[in-house]
Protein backbone atom coordinates (compact mmCIF):
# COMPACT_ATOMS: atom_id res chain seq x y z
CA UNK A 1 0.00 0.00 0.00
CA UNK A 2 0.94 3.35 -0.59
CA UNK A 3 0.15 4.70 2.35
CA UNK A 4 1.55 3.97 5.52
CA UNK A 5 3.13 4.90 8.44
CA UNK A 6 6.31 5.61 7.63
CA UNK A 7 4.55 8.39 5.16
CA UNK A 8 2.82 9.51 7.84
CA UNK A 9 5.64 10.86 9.41
CA UNK A 10 7.17 11.90 6.50
CA UNK A 11 4.09 14.04 5.81
CA UNK A 12 4.10 15.75 9.33
CA UNK A 13 8.08 16.51 8.87
CA UNK A 14 7.33 17.85 5.42
CA UNK A 15 4.85 20.63 7.06
CA UNK A 16 7.48 21.65 9.84
CA UNK A 17 10.08 21.62 7.32
CA UNK A 18 8.53 23.45 4.16
CA UNK A 19 5.41 25.08 5.77
CA UNK A 20 5.48 28.49 4.07
CA UNK A 21 3.06 31.26 4.46
CA UNK A 22 0.37 32.30 1.87
CA UNK A 23 2.74 35.27 1.24
CA UNK A 24 5.71 33.03 0.27
CA UNK A 25 6.85 31.04 -2.43
CA UNK A 26 8.52 27.73 -2.19
CA UNK A 27 11.44 26.38 -4.85
CA UNK A 28 12.27 22.81 -4.91
CA UNK A 29 14.64 20.92 -7.43
CA UNK A 30 12.76 18.42 -9.62
CA UNK A 31 14.39 15.67 -8.98
CA UNK A 32 15.97 14.99 -6.05
CA UNK A 33 12.53 14.66 -3.31
CA UNK A 34 12.26 17.88 -0.90
CA UNK A 35 15.92 19.30 -1.89
CA UNK A 36 15.82 23.03 -1.34
CA UNK A 37 16.99 25.35 -4.09
CA UNK A 38 18.55 28.66 -2.49
CA UNK A 39 20.09 31.95 -4.20
CA UNK A 40 17.15 31.22 -7.46
CA UNK A 41 15.86 34.52 -8.28
CA UNK A 42 12.32 35.00 -8.57
CA UNK A 43 11.04 37.72 -11.05
CA UNK A 44 7.41 39.02 -10.36
CA UNK A 45 5.65 40.76 -13.88
CA UNK A 46 2.80 41.70 -14.68
CA UNK A 47 1.22 44.79 -17.15
CA UNK A 48 0.90 47.78 -15.74
CA UNK A 49 3.66 47.71 -12.96
CA UNK A 50 7.26 47.62 -12.67
CA UNK A 51 9.37 44.24 -12.54
CA UNK A 52 10.75 43.20 -9.35
CA UNK A 53 13.58 40.94 -8.73
CA UNK A 54 14.25 38.96 -5.59
CA UNK A 55 15.81 35.48 -4.34
CA UNK A 56 15.46 32.56 -2.20
CA UNK A 57 16.55 32.52 1.42
CA UNK A 58 18.37 29.18 2.71
CA UNK A 59 15.28 27.80 2.56
CA UNK A 60 14.16 27.83 -0.96
CA UNK A 61 11.72 30.69 -0.25
CA UNK A 62 10.28 33.95 -1.09
CA UNK A 63 8.19 36.77 -0.42
CA UNK A 64 5.92 37.05 -2.64
CA UNK A 65 5.72 41.52 -3.01
CA UNK A 66 2.37 43.13 -2.18
CA UNK A 67 1.32 44.34 -5.23
CA UNK A 68 1.29 40.88 -7.19
CA UNK A 69 0.39 38.41 -4.56
CA UNK A 70 -3.28 36.77 -5.37
CA UNK A 71 -3.21 37.73 -9.18
CA UNK A 72 -3.67 35.74 -11.76
CA UNK A 73 -2.31 37.98 -14.32
CA UNK A 74 1.27 38.01 -12.59
CA UNK A 75 4.29 36.05 -14.32
CA UNK A 76 6.33 34.28 -12.50
CA UNK A 77 10.12 33.71 -13.75
CA UNK A 78 12.10 31.77 -11.68
CA UNK A 79 16.23 31.08 -12.49
CA UNK A 80 19.14 29.29 -11.21
CA UNK A 81 22.75 28.72 -12.93
CA UNK A 82 22.70 24.94 -14.05
CA UNK A 83 18.69 24.95 -14.08
CA UNK A 84 16.19 25.55 -17.07
CA UNK A 85 14.37 28.39 -16.22
CA UNK A 86 10.93 28.14 -15.22
CA UNK A 87 8.20 30.72 -16.60
CA UNK A 88 4.53 30.71 -15.75
CA UNK A 89 1.54 32.38 -15.28
CA UNK A 90 -0.17 31.74 -11.29
CA UNK A 91 -2.10 33.15 -8.34
CA UNK A 92 1.26 31.69 -6.88
CA UNK A 93 0.18 32.52 -2.99
CA UNK A 94 1.39 29.72 -1.28
CA UNK A 95 2.22 27.25 -3.68
CA UNK A 96 5.61 25.53 -4.60
CA UNK A 97 7.42 25.38 -8.00
CA UNK A 98 10.15 23.04 -9.02
CA UNK A 99 12.59 24.08 -11.25
CA UNK A 100 14.76 21.36 -13.44
CA UNK A 101 18.01 20.90 -13.74
CA UNK A 102 19.62 20.60 -17.19
CA UNK A 103 19.13 17.77 -19.50
CA UNK A 104 22.25 16.94 -21.68
CA UNK A 105 20.15 13.40 -23.45
CA UNK A 106 19.80 14.96 -27.18
CA UNK A 107 16.26 12.83 -27.02
CA UNK A 108 15.97 13.24 -23.23
CA UNK A 109 12.90 14.70 -22.13
CA UNK A 110 11.38 15.85 -18.23
CA UNK A 111 7.62 16.01 -17.10
CA UNK A 112 7.45 17.94 -14.03
CA UNK A 113 4.28 18.14 -11.65
CA UNK A 114 2.86 20.92 -9.42
CA UNK A 115 -0.03 21.26 -7.56
CA UNK A 116 -1.83 23.24 -4.36
CA UNK A 117 -2.07 21.65 -1.10
CA UNK A 118 -5.72 19.58 -2.06
CA UNK A 119 -5.65 17.03 -2.81
CA UNK A 120 -2.54 16.30 -1.09
CA UNK A 121 -1.54 13.28 -3.56
CA UNK A 122 -2.18 13.25 -7.03
CA UNK A 123 0.76 10.92 -9.81
CA UNK A 124 2.19 11.21 -12.69
CA UNK A 125 1.86 8.21 -15.15
CA UNK A 126 4.02 7.43 -18.32
CA UNK A 127 2.69 4.40 -20.33
CA UNK A 128 4.69 3.33 -23.64
CA UNK A 129 5.82 0.37 -25.48
CA UNK A 130 7.68 -1.74 -23.20
CA UNK A 131 7.52 0.67 -20.11
CA UNK A 132 5.46 1.94 -17.60
CA UNK A 133 6.07 4.30 -14.92
CA UNK A 134 4.41 5.63 -12.15
CA UNK A 135 5.07 5.18 -7.99
CA UNK A 136 4.45 1.59 -7.80
CA UNK A 137 7.06 1.34 -10.57
CA UNK A 138 9.86 3.80 -10.14
CA UNK A 139 12.39 2.71 -12.98
CA UNK A 140 11.16 1.78 -16.69
CA UNK A 141 13.47 1.25 -19.79
CA UNK A 142 14.88 4.44 -20.69
CA UNK A 143 12.69 6.36 -18.16
CA UNK A 144 12.39 6.81 -14.44
CA UNK A 145 10.14 8.56 -11.42
CA UNK A 146 13.09 10.74 -9.60
CA UNK A 147 10.61 11.81 -7.08
CA UNK A 148 6.57 10.99 -5.97
CA UNK A 149 5.33 13.55 -3.89
CA UNK A 150 2.15 12.61 -1.47
CA UNK A 151 1.67 15.42 0.91
CA UNK A 152 0.68 18.46 -1.58
CA UNK A 153 2.55 20.35 -3.95
CA UNK A 154 4.63 18.37 -5.57
CA UNK A 155 6.57 18.21 -7.55
CA UNK A 156 6.35 14.75 -9.20
CA UNK A 157 8.56 14.69 -12.09
CA UNK A 158 9.20 11.75 -14.28
CA UNK A 159 12.66 11.87 -16.94
CA UNK A 160 12.41 10.29 -20.01
CA UNK A 161 16.68 9.84 -20.91
CA UNK A 162 15.89 8.89 -24.44
CA UNK A 163 12.24 8.53 -25.77
CA UNK A 164 12.58 5.71 -28.56
CA UNK A 165 11.42 6.29 -31.69
CA UNK A 166 8.21 5.10 -33.22
CA UNK A 167 6.83 4.56 -29.71
CA UNK A 168 3.80 6.18 -28.71
CA UNK A 169 3.92 8.04 -24.72
CA UNK A 170 0.86 8.83 -22.96
CA UNK A 171 0.74 11.22 -19.97
CA UNK A 172 -1.79 11.31 -17.31
CA UNK A 173 -2.15 12.63 -13.72
CA UNK A 174 -3.94 10.66 -11.38
CA UNK A 175 -5.86 12.28 -8.58
CA UNK A 176 -4.73 9.39 -6.04
CA UNK A 177 -6.53 11.08 -3.08
CA UNK A 178 -10.28 11.21 -4.38
CA UNK A 179 -9.43 7.80 -6.40
CA UNK A 180 -12.30 5.61 -5.07
CA UNK A 181 -14.92 8.89 -5.75
CA UNK A 182 -16.03 8.68 -9.47
CA UNK A 183 -16.28 11.61 -11.68
CA UNK A 184 -15.58 13.88 -8.81
CA UNK A 185 -14.19 17.35 -10.46
CA UNK A 186 -11.70 18.20 -7.12
CA UNK A 187 -8.48 17.14 -9.38
CA UNK A 188 -9.69 19.83 -11.94
CA UNK A 189 -11.23 22.32 -9.88
CA UNK A 190 -9.17 23.09 -6.70
CA UNK A 191 -5.71 21.27 -7.51
CA UNK A 192 -4.42 24.33 -9.73
CA UNK A 193 -2.08 21.48 -11.22
CA UNK A 194 0.42 22.33 -14.03
CA UNK A 195 2.39 20.40 -16.07
CA UNK A 196 6.01 21.27 -17.36
CA UNK A 197 7.46 19.73 -20.04
CA UNK A 198 11.56 20.33 -20.86
CA UNK A 199 14.10 19.44 -23.50
CA UNK A 200 17.69 20.39 -22.66
CA UNK A 201 17.90 23.47 -20.87
CA UNK A 202 14.26 25.11 -22.09
CA UNK A 203 10.76 24.80 -20.95
CA UNK A 204 9.07 23.59 -24.21
CA UNK A 205 5.34 23.40 -22.99
CA UNK A 206 3.47 24.25 -20.20
CA UNK A 207 -0.04 22.52 -19.37
CA UNK A 208 -2.31 24.02 -16.82
CA UNK A 209 -5.76 21.98 -15.28
CA UNK A 210 -8.96 23.11 -16.54
CA UNK A 211 -11.26 23.72 -14.67
CA UNK A 212 -14.77 22.25 -14.63
CA UNK A 213 -14.19 18.95 -15.68
CA UNK A 214 -15.03 15.86 -13.82
CA UNK A 215 -12.70 12.53 -13.47
CA UNK A 216 -9.95 10.94 -11.37
CA UNK A 217 -7.44 11.21 -14.57
CA UNK A 218 -5.99 13.79 -16.39
CA UNK A 219 -4.42 13.34 -19.66
CA UNK A 220 -3.11 16.70 -21.26
CA UNK A 221 -0.88 14.99 -24.01
CA UNK A 222 1.11 12.32 -25.35
CA UNK A 223 4.02 12.05 -27.54
CA UNK A 224 3.71 10.70 -30.69
CA UNK A 225 6.03 8.41 -32.95
CA UNK A 226 8.00 11.12 -33.97
CA UNK A 227 8.30 12.49 -31.07
CA UNK A 228 5.86 15.57 -31.24
CA UNK A 229 3.70 16.59 -28.20
CA UNK A 230 0.10 16.20 -28.97
CA UNK A 231 -2.20 18.33 -27.17
CA UNK A 232 -5.00 15.39 -25.69
CA UNK A 233 -6.89 17.29 -22.62
CA UNK A 234 -9.19 14.13 -21.50
CA UNK A 235 -10.68 13.05 -18.25
CA UNK A 236 -11.57 9.42 -17.42
CA UNK A 237 -11.89 7.64 -14.02
CA UNK A 238 -9.55 4.95 -12.18
CA UNK A 239 -9.36 3.84 -8.48
CA UNK A 240 -6.27 2.08 -9.03
CA UNK A 241 -2.23 2.54 -10.56
CA UNK A 242 -3.37 -0.81 -12.67
CA UNK A 243 -6.69 0.54 -13.73
CA UNK A 244 -4.55 4.12 -15.07
CA UNK A 245 -2.06 1.68 -16.58
CA UNK A 246 -4.94 -0.39 -18.46
CA UNK A 247 -6.63 2.60 -19.17
CA UNK A 248 -3.64 4.31 -20.76
CA UNK A 249 -2.36 0.89 -22.36
CA UNK A 250 -5.72 0.92 -24.66
CA UNK A 251 -6.10 4.71 -24.98
CA UNK A 252 -6.18 5.57 -28.64
CA UNK A 253 -5.95 8.98 -29.70
CA UNK A 254 -6.75 9.95 -33.10
CA UNK A 255 -4.88 13.64 -33.58
CA UNK A 256 -4.80 16.67 -32.17
CA UNK A 257 -8.87 18.38 -32.89
CA UNK A 258 -8.12 21.37 -31.45
CA UNK A 259 -9.17 24.50 -33.27
CA UNK A 260 -7.34 27.40 -33.76
CA UNK A 261 -8.96 30.70 -34.31
CA UNK A 262 -8.86 32.20 -37.92
CA UNK A 263 -7.17 35.65 -35.17
CA UNK A 264 -5.00 33.25 -33.31
CA UNK A 265 -3.47 32.13 -36.49
CA UNK A 266 -3.30 36.09 -37.93
CA UNK A 267 -1.39 37.04 -34.98
CA UNK A 268 0.88 33.72 -34.77
CA UNK A 269 2.18 34.38 -38.39
CA UNK A 270 2.51 38.47 -37.13
CA UNK A 271 4.81 37.38 -33.89
CA UNK A 272 6.82 34.81 -36.16
CA UNK A 273 7.81 37.42 -38.56
CA UNK A 274 8.48 39.92 -35.54
CA UNK A 275 11.03 36.39 -34.46
CA UNK A 276 12.48 36.08 -37.75
CA UNK A 277 13.61 39.91 -37.70
CA UNK A 278 15.15 39.23 -34.33
CA UNK A 279 17.21 36.57 -35.18
CA UNK A 280 18.62 38.42 -38.40
CA UNK A 281 19.28 41.29 -35.76
CA UNK A 282 21.35 38.71 -34.02
CA UNK A 283 19.07 39.31 -30.93
CA UNK A 284 18.25 35.03 -30.58
CA UNK A 285 17.31 34.41 -27.64
CA UNK A 286 14.18 37.37 -28.28
CA UNK A 287 14.13 35.14 -31.51
CA UNK A 288 13.18 32.21 -29.89
CA UNK A 289 10.90 33.53 -27.02
CA UNK A 290 8.73 35.29 -30.20
CA UNK A 291 9.17 31.92 -32.09
CA UNK A 292 7.18 30.46 -28.96
CA UNK A 293 4.67 32.82 -28.72
CA UNK A 294 3.57 32.36 -32.10
CA UNK A 295 3.19 28.84 -31.32
CA UNK A 296 1.37 29.05 -28.26
CA UNK A 297 -1.12 30.77 -30.54
CA UNK A 298 -0.73 28.31 -33.21
CA UNK A 299 0.46 24.86 -32.56
CA UNK A 300 0.03 24.10 -36.13
CA UNK A 301 2.69 27.24 -36.97
CA UNK A 302 5.31 24.92 -39.23
CA UNK A 303 7.03 27.88 -40.32
CA UNK A 304 7.55 29.04 -36.38
CA UNK A 305 8.83 25.32 -35.55
CA UNK A 306 11.77 25.14 -38.46
CA UNK A 307 12.53 28.61 -37.23
CA UNK A 308 12.79 27.47 -34.00
CA UNK A 309 14.67 25.19 -34.42
CA UNK A 310 17.17 27.29 -36.41
CA UNK A 311 17.93 29.87 -33.40
CA UNK A 312 18.16 26.70 -31.05
CA UNK A 313 20.63 25.17 -33.24
CA UNK A 314 22.50 28.66 -33.60
CA UNK A 315 22.36 28.66 -29.65
CA UNK A 316 23.98 25.08 -29.36
CA UNK A 317 20.77 23.75 -27.41
CA UNK A 318 20.68 20.89 -29.76
CA UNK A 319 18.03 18.54 -27.78
CA UNK A 320 15.99 21.68 -28.31
CA UNK A 321 16.85 21.76 -31.81
CA UNK A 322 16.13 18.40 -32.63
CA UNK A 323 12.57 18.35 -30.91
CA UNK A 324 11.54 21.40 -33.10
CA UNK A 325 12.93 20.41 -36.36
CA UNK A 326 11.10 17.45 -35.88
CA UNK A 327 7.95 19.25 -35.06
CA UNK A 328 8.65 21.12 -38.37
CA UNK A 329 8.56 17.78 -40.26
CA UNK A 330 5.12 16.64 -38.94
CA UNK A 331 3.57 19.65 -39.85
CA UNK A 332 4.94 20.29 -43.46
CA UNK A 333 2.60 20.80 -46.00
CA UNK A 334 2.31 22.04 -49.15
CA UNK A 335 4.39 22.18 -52.56
CA UNK A 336 7.54 22.77 -50.55
CA UNK A 337 7.01 20.69 -47.74
CA UNK A 338 9.59 17.91 -48.95
CA UNK A 339 12.17 20.96 -48.85
CA UNK A 340 10.93 21.43 -45.37
CA UNK A 341 11.00 18.07 -44.49
CA UNK A 342 14.40 17.29 -46.18
CA UNK A 343 16.34 20.55 -44.76
CA UNK A 344 14.89 19.18 -41.20
CA UNK A 345 16.18 15.73 -41.44
CA UNK A 346 19.56 17.23 -42.18
CA UNK A 347 19.81 19.29 -39.82
CA UNK A 348 19.33 16.62 -37.17
CA UNK A 349 21.60 14.32 -38.94
CA UNK A 350 23.93 17.12 -38.20
CA UNK A 351 23.37 17.55 -34.92
CA UNK A 352 23.70 13.45 -34.17
CA UNK A 353 26.93 13.47 -36.18
CA UNK A 354 27.96 16.73 -33.52
CA UNK A 355 27.45 14.11 -30.97
CA UNK A 356 28.81 11.04 -32.54
CA UNK A 357 26.17 8.91 -32.96
CA UNK A 358 27.11 8.00 -36.69
CA UNK A 359 24.12 5.32 -36.61
CA UNK A 360 21.57 7.96 -35.75
CA UNK A 361 23.24 10.74 -37.93
CA UNK A 362 23.18 8.20 -40.82
CA UNK A 363 19.15 7.47 -40.71
CA UNK A 364 18.51 11.12 -40.48
CA UNK A 365 20.87 12.02 -44.09
CA UNK A 366 19.07 9.31 -45.61
CA UNK A 367 15.10 10.63 -44.79
CA UNK A 368 16.85 13.73 -46.16
CA UNK A 369 17.47 11.82 -49.14
CA UNK A 370 14.25 10.31 -50.07
CA UNK A 371 12.73 13.91 -49.50
CA UNK A 372 15.04 15.39 -51.96
CA UNK A 373 18.53 14.96 -53.71
CA UNK A 374 21.02 16.97 -52.74
CA UNK A 375 24.68 17.11 -52.76
CA UNK A 376 25.22 17.52 -48.97
CA UNK A 377 22.76 14.63 -48.32
CA UNK A 378 24.99 12.06 -50.04
CA UNK A 379 28.05 13.14 -48.41
CA UNK A 380 26.59 12.93 -44.86
CA UNK A 381 25.61 9.19 -46.23
CA UNK A 382 28.80 8.55 -46.81
CA UNK A 383 30.68 9.96 -44.13
CA UNK A 384 28.38 7.97 -41.68
CA UNK A 385 28.98 5.01 -43.29
CA UNK A 386 32.68 4.88 -43.40
CA UNK A 387 32.20 6.07 -39.28
CA UNK A 388 30.29 2.73 -39.29
CA UNK A 389 32.49 0.44 -40.79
Amino acid sequence: MKKTILSLVAFIFSIITFAQSSSEILVLSAVVKDKVIPNAEVIFQKNGATSVSRYTNSSGKVTIPQQFRNDASVVVIIKKEGYSALVTKCLCDGLTYAISPTMYELDGMRIVLNWGYNPQDIDSHLSYEGGYVCYHDKDASQANLDVDDTDSYGPETITITRKEQGKKYVYAVHNFTDRESINNSNLSNISNAKVFIYIGDTLIKTYTMPRGKKGTVWIPFLIDENGNIVNVGDFKNATTWQGVRTLLRNYRHAGDNSIVSSSDKSESIKVNRKGEQEYHAGNLENAVALYQNAIELNHRNGQAYSNLGLAFQKLNKEAEALWANRKAIDLAYGSKAHIVRASSYYNIARIYEKKGQWADALQNFKNAKRNREHRAYNEGISRMSAKLR
